[in-house]
């Protein structure tokens, strides 16, 4: 189960709408108060906080959840139209996992509450994936295609990795750069395009399945985990 608690009634819907269609559990608070009631019974896997709500705001919220040791190890994500670089400090030093600033794409929230669950643990990754006749063994370190073993590179296994695990979901360049080389800065997401192109020329006719989403970055679509 997944919490969201923002006081928006309209972002709050559709967030738990693109959550549940993705097949996360999810439930909505509009303020800390219901929360809080809710998080008397019940320890959800993750948290989407708000900072500014009525009433208690999202920041003094999340002090209470770390300062508790039955909530301290509960992953928060905080969502919020507070952008500034000062901002995300505060939240990220009080103990927030990580920080999705208004407007975001629902499939990037997505993308980021997955990889905050298996960075806890909370969801395990699967060993075996797949997509349209493409294979990845996490645990092997190999990749076949059409039962042909392919080589790839660090890079280029990590990079696949990332687009079949989160199928259908399109991976921008800023957030494949920073996850898989460890920065984030413009001038070097042409990496990014480059070891796609290598990518996809090793993996032959199956290398179409990687598609570019202009303007934005890269998925794997119609992928089907065995």
């Amino acid at each position: 189960m997944i919490y969201c608690v923002e006081d928006d009634d309209n972002i709050r819907e559709l967030v738990i709408y693109t959550l549940e269609t993705t097949g996360l559990k999810a439930q909505g608070f509009a303020e800390g108060g219901a929360f809080m009631e809710a998080l008397a019974f019940d320890t959800p896997e993750l948290i989407l906080l708000d900072i500014m709500l009525p009433g208690e705001d999202g920041l003094a919220l999340l002090k209470k959840l770390k300062n508790s040791a039955r909530t301290k190890d509960i992953p928060v994500i905080m969502v919020t139209a507070k952008g500034a670089e000062y901002d995300k400090v505060i939240g990220l030093d009080s103990g927030a996992d990580d920080y999705v600033t208004k407007p975001f794409g629902m499939m990037e929230l997505v993308s980021r509450v997955k990889a905050v669950l298996r960075r806890s643990g909370r969801v395990p990754d699967k060993d075996e994936l797949s997509a349209s006749g493409v294979s990845v063994n996490v645990r092997k370190h190999e990749v076949t295609v059409d039962g042909r073993p392919v080589t790839l590179t660090l890079k280029e296994f990590e990079l696949l990795e990332r687009l079949v695990r989160n199928r259908n979901i399109v991976l921008t360049r800023d957030q494949l750069l920073e996850d898989i080389w460890g920065y984030d800065f413009d001038g070097e997401t042409r990496t990014v395009d480059v070891h796609v192109r290598t990518l996809r020329q090793k993996l032959g006719d199956k290398g179409e399945i990687i598609e570019t989403v202009r303007g934005v970055g890269y998925r794997v679509g119609d992928a089907d985990e065995s």
